[in-house]
């Protein structure tokens, strides 16, 4: 139909979501986010370009298991 504009949707590549301890170097993180992104493209066919990964580095203050703080373990 004229005036009508088709989009074409690609599908949408993961996101993957690391929440880690901070105090990784900046080359354990660049590694982990390099092996992340190939284990993607090896295991579902996708192109490195559409992988992302968000790290989130949280202190130990502020994350518990079994009701006790991390930053309180021995």
């Amino acid at each position: 139909m004229p005036g009508t504009i088709h989009l074409h949707r690609k599908k949408p590549m993961p996101t993957i979501h690391v929440e880690m301890f901070e105090g990784r170097t900046h080359e354990q993180k660049k590694n982990l986010v390099k092996a992340l992104t190939q284990a993607v493209v090896d295991t579902l066919g996708s192109k490195p370009e559409g992988v992302d990964v968000i790290l989130q580095e949280v202190k130990r203050s502020d994350w518990a298991t079994g009701g006790e703080l991390w930053s309180e373990k021995q």
